[in-house]
């Protein structure tokens, strides 16, 4: 079985920071490598892998100033659809893109919804419905106009994330600075709970972080730590007492909470999008409807085991669980092989 990846190129990957489709097309080829399935990386030419790696733009559109994003993803997806037939599978981690390549080639084309950034994109996927074949990476992030062959949970390196059994007397909000993912909420709940808080991402909305986060930054209660890379996340995420997900979208998926929990941390999370498929609440934090909620729930964060956090995480969102999985899919695509 010979299997393309493709990942996108707006970061490395691994990505250095933030950059979270990189990372499962990462965890999904360094997990297939480890079965011995033949893969090569479609990436950015600074990638890392255990695999073959292929590649047209040495860095990422958002590191490289001189590479223009559409020219760079044009560039990038014809060079593996321009060797398609060397490939048993395409495993599409690129979005919507690609898709209209895929009735020009005969190599079968796995497209991973990463998310619907927008219902405008709907149209594309529409279009290729019956001839592609679809995976969601949440029960909850399903369009009932798509066909889907399975579902497949994102799957985290366990050995990258450490477990701690006794946190430091901080909540952490983990995660894009943007008004959807709730930084302000955040802010809202450390204040009434009485706790510190730690803001660690990246600034995606500058307008609402210079008005709604910044103004509470005084290194004291509120305190923010910028991108973290690899090692800071896994030392921020396993020594927080809680980690605080107060999102207003239905989110997808939610790296930053399976990664959290596989440190041992709880998660307190606003009730939307897959955040019930990933939190037991009661048992490994608390899904709440407002930021009231959220701060009891911080008072009764003792009640719950971070062991089992650990266990729950690393038995449902694993790197090996979501091998399995895709192997399941591949074989069925490719009919048994």
């Amino acid at each position: 079985m010979k299997i393309a990846i493709l990942s996108p190129i707006a970061w490395r990957t691994p990505p250095r920071k933030y950059g979270p489709w990189e990372q499962v097309a990462s965890n999904i080829t360094e997990g297939l490598v480890n079965k011995g399935i033949d893969v090569t990386l479609f990436a950015t030419g600074d990638s890392i892998t255990k695999g073959k790696l292929e590649y047209v733009c040495e860095r990422a559109y958002s590191e490289d100033p001189e590479l223009d994003p559409k020219v760079g993803e044009c560039l990038h997806i014809s060079h593996l659809m321009e060797q398609a037939g060397d490939f048993d599978l395409i495993h599409n981690n690129f979005d919507f893109l690609p898709l209209s390549y895929s009735r020009l080639i005969k190599t079968p084309m796995l497209t991973t919804i990463h998310g619907f950034s927008s219902p405008k994109i709907l149209a594309v996927y529409k279009k290729y419905n019956s001839t592609s074949s679809y995976v969601s990476i949440s029960n909850s992030d399903r369009s009932a106009a798509l066909n889907y062959i399975g579902t497949v949970y994102n799957g985290i390196n366990v050995n990258d994330f450490t477990f701690h059994p006794q946190p430091k007397q901080y909540l952490l909000y983990f995660g894009r600075i943007h008004p959807e993912k709730g930084t302000s909420e955040a802010i809202q709940i450390a204040k009434k709970s009485g706790y510190k808080l730690i803001i660690s991402g990246l600034i995606q909305h500058q307008e609402y972080f210079d008005s709604k986060v910044k103004p509470f930054i005084n290194n004291d209660d509120i305190v923010f730590v910028g991108n973290s890379g690899p090692l800071e996340r896994n030392k921020l995420l396993g020594d927080a007492h809680a980690l605080l997900h107060p999102i207003s979208f239905e989110e997808p998926f939610g790296l930053s909470v399976a990664e959290a929990m596989l440190c041992g941390t709880p998660v307190i999370a606003f009730n939307r999008g897959s955040m019930p498929e990933l939190i037991i609440s009661g048992k490994t934090g608390y899904l709440v409807n407002s930021i009231d909620e959220a701060a009891d729930a911080v008072a009764n964060i003792n009640l719950i085991n971070r062991d089992y956090c650990r266990e729950h995480a690393v038995s449902k969102f694993s790197r090996d669980k979501m091998i399995e999985g895709y192997l399941e899919i591949y074989r069925k695509i490719l009919g048994g092989e």
